[in-house]
């Protein structure tokens, strides 16, 4: 009876976490110098949508700024962000996830893109265009792209 319960106690934790809404972007924990400890799904990142998000254009376009030799493949790295190679031996997951969600509660004056932000942007388009968005925006990344990106640069440590 006690190992029946405790296996049935075991399922629906498995099975309630499984179900478990991504944190919302305003909701995410970080830390002191800007680490999110706590994935943002539950749900482990898959390396290789990681690198896709990284080097499309139209998604994360991460190599517009990086230079990352495991995505050679992809034309037109940039040289403004550090490079990515050996990322893992430099930072943990932690710091990992928390410098793509939002890279300015890390380097403050970073030029870096907030991926997962929603608010508190400056709209200077309204200036100029008069046609800044209004209200919250939908983040850059969603909370699955996020752990898909820090899945893969956790496999970037020094050769």
């Amino acid at each position: 009876m006690k190992l029946s319960t405790t296996l049935l106690a075991a399922t629906v934790l498995a099975a309630s976490s499984a179900m478990a809404e991504p944190v919302a972007p305003a909701d995410v924990q970080f830390d002191e110098y800007g680490a999110v400890a706590e994935s943002l799904t539950g749900q482990p990142g898959d390396p290789e949508n990681g690198a896709m998000v990284m080097k499309t254009k139209s998604i994360g376009n991460c190599i517009s700024c990086h230079e990352i030799t495991a995505l050679n493949d992809a034309p037109f790295h940039g040289e403004i962000g550090p490079t990515l190679d050996g990322v893992a031996d430099r930072w943990s997951e932690a710091e990992i996830r928390g410098i793509v969600s939002n890279a300015k509660n890390t380097y403050p004056g970073t030029m870096m893109p907030a991926y997962y932000k929603v608010d508190g942007f400056v709209r200077p388009g309204n200036a100029y265009t008069g046609k800044a968005p209004e209200g919250p925006l939908d983040p850059l990344l969603s909370a699955q792209q996020i752990e898909d990106v820090v899945a893969f640069l956790v496999t970037l440590k020094e050769q």
